[in-house]
């Protein structure tokens, strides 16, 4: 196979770009690096398309060794043929490449093994062939000894031995996989004694479920895996034995009279207890990897757009982790996140006396300027938005002054608390006031605070504990880079947490930064990176661009240019008569037009960039220090609440999509409970999947479907005529 040509082909590139990304990234070069700084030879592939082409080309790079060791393993046993050289080059899956290796693999002990230990192979062989001239049961007599009783066991180890021969065959295999996919049926029913069982009542839908293979859903695969693993559901695939029978034997019957029955017996031996089990394992691990791959491209698209929320920057902020026996845990935090104060009141249980909680709260939002209260979404919550919104309001109606409040999602909170990094950042305080602390961050800067938590802990995404951990790992952990890099980081104020994630940087690195800091000040330059330990020429490339120095001694350390293309830069703004300090004081609005009049593949020329980098320039020079989430809808600050009981069928309402999942999203609508709107209410055109048309974090208009207060469940509609 030539790896580079089916590259350039799946992902629809020119064979110079294929070759040009396969290059850099076998020089080591990061995702984010190329995507950024090395668009002219991508041809502008962004960094989801090159993470796609790197996972394919890791595969494709593996099927070619495991085919090498197929063909020297065959090759050993001199028994490679021209038919097999063929149809392992042809092979364009592992599992194509198994099955030609399925004759040749040393096995246990089978009824076959056994049959050819006792000299029984020669008359399969000769049964195989299937002449009519042969007399299988008289040529059998010849073999009757010590180890083989009579004719009839003789005839016996012979067909086990067919058997075999037939079940390792790769073509019939896979003309048997295909059978399954396309007209077998994925059934499942409660294991017998289980059904009354309350936690088998989450599996109800799948008690008498039956569902064609080719059309069934990933998320109902997962959920069918996750039953039969949890021992309350029996799952299967059924076929048309009969069919799948003849399917079997097709390719080695023969008109040879009595060895054509003993051959076509062994096919149906071979196919009902070697063939069947086997393949259908195959497939079902199949639809599992499908699945898999499905619900882990979904956790990637819902967790980019929650870390990409664009931050609530300056405003000192009061977390409030919501509880009941123990209390709501509360956190004071400034614009930079530092933490000022903290307290536990007790607000939420049936008679709690509220007015001293209040007048100590009162004191400590004046003492300290609070302008935001970030409120998880956890335990206690309704209560705790209750006692909130009414807060507020006599703070409103004495002072005059408006604080607003926000439910953030608190999933993961917990889990950073308790972790080591928690207690090392906070050693002073208990795992509850550091989750106080981890809302309010995550309000002020969503993305330098989720990224402490294990992704599959933040609460989206659909089975995540049962995906192949490394795989779902590495997926993650591209996400949280991207998003990172794309962002980028400021290098002077930068958790270890976040600088780990910058392109070429690890764990050891971003400690040492850290530490150079702390020990030698502020970074002034992006220069100076190169004077940490550890910190190579390689590592400063790639990371560079993505580390911003705000008030630094080069304006252009405070923006993605990269310090390889300082110097064109410069020359682009000599060009037009522009200097560093006219992009210091904002002074340039009008480059991107005049490069327009003027010509930008001139520009791009005259200044020995190409055009595509040239415009990233000329955006990084006319906003230096730029967030880009700055531009994405703002968390909506509340002032009063609403429950589920306040909840009409046709009311409009304002939500927040907080997970997309293969049959619909679930929506914030402020009221403790999300809403569902099934992928049937979202839109009027026909759509595949709701990540068409939905994302997370994602501001929309719904309407109430229904509501059942009893089950805490709503339906939503985002189509006014259903509403």
């Amino acid at each position: 196979m030539d790896i580079l040509q089916t590259i350039t082909k799946e992902f629809n590139l020119t064979a110079n770009h294929a070759n040009n990304i396969v290059t850099l990234i076998d020089e080591g070069n990061t995702i984010p690096f190329i995507a950024r700084y090395r668009k002219e030879m991508t041809g502008s592939c962004d960094d989801q398309v090159l993470r796609e082409l790197f996972d394919r080309l890791t595969y494709l790079r593996n099927l070619e060794k495991r085919k090498e060791e197929v063909s020297a393993t065959i090759e050993s046993q001199g028994k490679m043929t021209d038919e097999i050289k063929i149809a392992l080059e042809n092979a364009t899956i592992l599992t194509e490449v198994e099955d030609i290796y399925r004759p040749y693999k040393q096995k246990r002990k089978t009824r076959a093994s056994v049959a050819i230990a006792k000299g029984l192979q020669p008359l399969a062989d000769d049964i195989l062939k299937q002449d009519k001239a042969f007399e299988p049961f008289k040529e059998a007599e010849k073999y009757i000894g010590e180890e083989v009783a009579s004719s009839a066991d003789a005839i016996a180890g012979a067909q086990d031995i067919i058997a075999e021969i037939i079940s390792d065959d790769a073509a019939t295999r896979k003309k048997l996989r295909n059978f399954f996919i396309k007209h077998g049926e994925l059934v499942s029913s409660y294991i017998k004694g289980k059904e009354e069982q309350d936690e088998a009542k989450t599996y109800g839908m799948y008690a008498d479920y039956r569902e064609p293979v080719s059309e069934v859903k990933s998320h109902r695969v997962l959920a069918l895996n996750r039953g039969e693993k949890e021992e309350f559901l029996k799952v299967s695939i059924e076929v048309d034995m009969e069919f799948a029978k003849r399917i079997t034997a097709a390719a080695f019957l023969k008109d040879g009279g009595e060895c054509t029955k003993i051959v076509k017996a062994a096919a149906e031996d071979g196919y009902e207890r070697l063939i069947a089990p086997s393949v259908e394992r195959e497939v079902r691990a199949q639809l599992f990897e499908d699945a898999s791959e499905q619900a882990i491209k979904m956790f990637e698209l819902n967790l980019k757009p929650l870390l990409m929320q664009p931050p609530v920057k300056d405003k000192i902020t009061m977390g409030w982790d919501p509880g009941y026996r123990t209390g709501c845990k509360i956190c004071v935090v400034d614009g930079t996140g530092k933490v000022l104060d903290n307290t536990v009141v007790h607000v939420t249980l049936p008679n709690a006396k509220v007015e001293e909680p209040k007048r100590v709260l009162k004191a400590m939002i004046q003492k300290h300027g609070v302008e935001v209260i970030s409120c998880g979404n956890g335990t206690a919550s309704k209560e705790s938005e209750i006692f909130i919104a009414n807060l507020i309001k006599e703070i409103k109606a004495e002072t005059g002054r408006t604080v607003g409040y926000v439910i953030v999602n608190e999933a993961g909170a917990s889990v950073y608390s308790a972790s080591p990094l928690g207690a090392e950042e906070f050693p002073e305080f208990d795992v509850t006031t550091r989750s106080a602390v981890s809302i309010a961050r995550r309000l002020q800067d969503p993305l330098a605070e989720l990224i402490k938590i294990d992704p599959k802990s933040i609460g989206v995404g659909q089975y995540q504990h049962d995906m192949n951990e490394k795989r779902l790992d590495g997926a993650l952990e591209g996400v949280l880079e991207d998003c990172v890099n794309s962002v980028g980081v400021d290098l002077n104020t930068a958790s270890v947490s976040l600088l780990k994630f910058v392109a070429g940087l690890n764990s050891a690195v971003a400690k040492n930064i850290v530490s150079y800091r702390e020990t030698n000040g502020k970074f002034k330059s992006r220069k100076q990176l190169l004077k940490v330990p550890k910190l190579g020429e390689k590592a400063y490339t790639q990371c560079a661009g993505f580390l911003r120095i705000d008030c630094g001694e080069n304006i252009l350390d405070n923006t993605a240019v990269h310090p390889e293309s300082y110097e064109k830069a410069e020359k682009l703004l000599s060009l037009f008569s522009y200097t560093k300090e006219d992009v210091k004081a904002k002074r340039i609005a009008d480059l991107r037009a005049r490069i327009v009049k003027y010509g930008e593949e001139k520009a791009a020329k005259e200044t020995g960039l190409d055009k595509a980098t040239m415009l990233d320039i000329v955006t990084e020079l006319m906003k230096p220090g730029r967030d880009i989430r700055e531009g994405l809808p703002a968390p909506t600050l509340r002032t009063d609440v609403m429950g589920m009981e306040d909840l009409k069928v046709g009311m409009e309402l304002t939500g927040t999509v907080r997970n997309v999942v293969d049959f619909g999203a679930f929506i914030d609508i402020g009221v403790h409970q999300d809403g569902l709107a099934h992928i049937s209410e979202i839109t009027e055109r026909y759509i595949r999947h709701p990540s068409e048309v939905l994302k997370v974090g994602q501001v929309v208009t719904v309407w109430v479907k229904e509501v059942d207060v009893k089950k805490k469940r709503i339906g939503l509609t985002l189509k006014k005529k259903n509403k």
